[in-house]
């Protein structure tokens, strides 16, 4: 079983940066494709960003793109997400995921198999 955990979430003013970190345990996940959704109150769940196993293939929802930008590290089992200039319409529960599709970058939530608790984002205007 894998398990996710989200840290480095707060409250930030617009403008400002975050980074968030994805780390997994319970067993190794550097083969399997990772991604980023979020979650703002009354919302469905939303892409966010997504990476490949080995890294080489990245894709960032176009409301994110030359703002967030998403990476990992296999030997730690982590995923990143920065995110800059953030905007107050960013708010929201950052939820990472991971699919055993380690190719396969999707931004589809169905395609995920495992998920974290989530971490809130919170910016203000």
């Amino acid at each position: 079983q894998v398990q996710l955990v989200e840290s480095g979430g707060g409250l930030v003013q617009a403008g400002g940066s975050l980074r968030l970190s994805c780390a997994a345990s319970g067993r190794t996940v550097s083969g399997y494709a990772r991604g980023w959704f979020r979650q703002a109150p009354g919302k469905e769940r939303e892409f966010v960003a997504a990476i490949s196993w080995s890294g080489a293939n990245s894709y960032l929802d176009d409301s994110v793109k030359g703002r967030f930008t998403i990476s990992r590290d296999n030997a730690k089992n982590t995923v990143l997400l920065q995110m800059n200039s953030l905007k107050p319409e960013d708010t929201a529960v950052y939820y990472c995921a991971a699919t055993q599709r380690g190719g396969y970058v999707s931004h589809h939530v169905n395609d995920y198999n495992y998920w974290g608790q989530g971490t809130q984002v919170t910016v203000s205007s």
